[in-house]
């Protein structure tokens, strides 16, 4: 049996709400399109979108209508979105998700500038919406996990560690450590993954690197090696954090998956149709897409991506 390694797309939410939108608003059917062929390559769990305020992000204005369409069309897939506050977890609740993910900052700064609230208020809102709803399943995004583009990388595991133990108490069971501006190396994600897992031993982890330094890929297979079977990634790269200066694009699905495939993972994805996926949506949707492959002229390497 091969090892199986679960890959969550975010881009239709993290990479749909970095496109600016005098460049264009990205119409609906253009995003069913992408999430369609997303989930024929293969995928099998999507951050899908995002209830937010449509004045903060524009780009997502839409959440209501994607999730009914994703929840009709696809029942079998593990679709979430992203909510801010106990309105948005109302929201995705009342249209049937039962699983949702919830971002707060490791860094007291940048939490401020991603989503203005203190570390006391992040906690706060989490432990509302566990409390309102107990039955709905919640992945923590903490990002800055590794270093912040205001205070800089992190040298020890102890602000994590005592971190975290706050919102293991209120409830959380997943989190997923976002190296939300790439500053991240391989030995630092050996050491706080290590250091999780010995303090929190019941803690579900799940990854999320970024590229602006070329180490997403390395880092997450390090991440793979300590026991990490699920990593978080977006088609062709596309988007980043706009409150990280500097920070450059995701680590892109179809360049993991490729490394994924060729060294005997169980993925479940199709590298082919990934790519074509890739492709098509980078030719509807313009943006900063970090993939390697993407530009890959498909013939001159003898791929086929009709497979």
């Amino acid at each position: 049996m091969r090892e199986k390694i679960e890959i969550f797309e975010v881009g239709p939410r993290d990479g749909f709400q970095s496109v600016k939108v005098d460049c264009i608003l990205i119409p609906t059917e253009e995003k069913l399109k992408v999430i369609d062929n997303i989930i024929a390559a293969g995928i099998k769990h999507i951050e899908f979108s995002s209830f937010v305020s449509p004045k903060a992000i524009p780009q997502l204005a839409d959440s209501v209508e994607v999730t009914k369409y994703v929840l009709e069309k696809y029942p079998n897939i593990d679709l979430f979105a992203l909510v801010p506050n106990l309105k948005g977890a109302r929201t995705a609740y009342e249209l049937g998700l039962d699983k949702v993910c919830y971002v707060v900052s490791l860094s007291a700064s940048h939490n401020k500038a991603n989503i203005n609230r203190t570390h006391e208020q992040s906690l706060e809102a989490y432990k509302e919406i566990r409390e309102n709803y107990p039955d709905l399943e919640i992945i923590v995004d903490l990002a800055t996990s590794f270093g912040c583009p205001f205070e800089g990388k992190y040298n020890d595991t102890q602000k994590i560690i005592s971190f975290l133990g706050d919102y293991v108490k209120a409830g959380m069971k997943v989190c997923c450590l976002c190296d939300t501006i790439g500053i991240a190396d391989p030995m630092q994600v050996k050491n706080v993954i290590s250091s999780i897992k010995e303090n929190y031993p019941n803690l579900e982890l799940m990854v999320h690197f970024h590229d602006t330094r070329g180490l997403g890929m390395i880092n997450t297979l390090t991440a793979i090696n300590l026991g990490i079977t699920k990593v978080q990634s977006t088609l062709g790269g596309l988007g980043g954090c706009p409150f990280a200066p500097g920070a450059s694009g995701n680590l892109s699905t179809e360049d993991l998956v490729w490394m994924l495939n060729e060294m005997g993972y169980d993925t479940g994805v199709s590298f082919f149709k990934i790519l074509k996926a890739a492709k098509e949506q980078a030719a509807m949707i313009p943006g900063q897409y970090s993939g390697h492959q993407i530009n890959i002229n498909a013939n001159l390497i003898g791929l086929n991506l009709d497979k």
